[in-house]
């Protein structure tokens, strides 16, 4: 069911684009925009991870550069049951990360280093799990085509009124190329939302059993979303179809956002939270408890530290800002 619906949104893309390319040059137009849409899902299937993050100037890290950052990454993609993605660090404050790639084996998450600062390590694993979740539901590829043919639809639509002028050639008037600069960018954003809500839900919930804290997702959520609208992203200021690709929203309204609500998503985690909490609960009953401090992280099979002992605001800044 998952994979008719891409495929149908998908194809709803290319027809948009195609019925662009028609009123902007007639069934000649038509016929360009399909072989420019084919070109570009055909080139976007081979090229996804390379264009999103040459788009953003990631840089690939490995245990020696990166080693607390990228041992996370690699203890959750075993978890998971997922081949080793590659790992990339974005130097920008703004703090978010996503992932990109045809397939789990062509799989690649990325993180800002805004977010290693902000955040504990436990919530990075959080937001690095659901990163990996969007790969194990086989999101990636289809976000970034997404990105990538809406963005060519809303370029195209922006050039539209220059390449048409204001001739009247029998291919349609002025007032098609007004309509079609204004309806083809809200509706490739409407499919976009289609996409994108549904799977930010099931990325998050992926994400809380890859990590096995709920809690800590949820954190995470809360700190970085208001820092990711107020700080810049360059990126999503030149293509903003690129932000339904981050794990919280950037610079974006509610109406035209590609992210359901984050207190939705945090509220949804927190009722997970209490679900496992419950399971639990009933597994514990009869057995000697462990003191809630000394138990093992979700994330990590050594014990977390006393209470007393000191904590760097994050555990895995790469520049050691923390």
């Amino acid at each position: 069911m998952n994979g008719m619906k891409t495929t149908m949104l998908l194809a709803a893309l290319t027809a948009l684009f195609m019925a662009l390319g028609y009123t902007l040059g007639g069934s000649g137009g038509a016929v360009i925009a399909l072989l420019v849409a084919a070109g570009m899902n055909l080139f976007t299937f081979w090229n996804a991870d390379k264009i999103v993050l040459s788009m953003h100037n990631a840089q690939e890290v490995d245990e020696r550069s990166a080693p607390d950052f990228y041992r996370l990454v690699q203890q959750l993609a075993q978890r998971a049951g997922l081949p080793m993605p590659r790992v990339y660090l974005i130097d920008q404050d703004a703090p978010n990360a996503f992932a990109t790639g045809r397939d789990a084996d062509h799989a690649a998450v990325a993180a800002t280093t805004g977010l290693l600062a902000m955040l504990s390590r436990d919530e990075v694993a959080g937001v690095m799990a659901h990163e990996l979740g969007h790969v194990k539901n086989r999101d990636t590829l289809i976000m970034t085509m997404v990105a990538t043919i809406a963005g060519a639809i809303s370029m195209l639509a922006q050039f539209g009124l220059f390449f048409r002028g204001g001739r009247d050639d029998g291919h349609g008037n002025m007032l098609a190329s007004l309509l079609a600069m204004i309806v083809a960018p809200f509706a490739a954003m409407i499919v976009q939302m289609a996409i994108s809500r549904t799977r930010e839900y099931g990325a998050d919930r992926a994400g809380a059993e890859i990590s096995g804290n709920p809690h800590a997702l949820a954190s995470a959520l809360a700190k970085i979303s208001g820092r990711a609208q107020a700080i810049p992203n360059p990126v999503a200021q030149r293509n903003p179809a690129a932000a339904q690709l981050y794990i919280v929203p950037t610079h974006v309204s509610e109406l035209f956002s590609t992210h359901p609500a984050t207190e939705k998503r945090i509220a949804a985690l927190q009722e997970m939270a209490g679900a496992i909490g419950a399971v639990e609960g009933k597994a514990d009953a009869g057995a000697s408890a462990m003191p809630a401090r000394s138990r093992a992280s979700a994330l990590s099979p050594i014990a977390a530290p006393p209470a007393s002992a000191p904590r760097r605001r994050s555990a895995l800044d790469p520049h050691g800002r923390g």
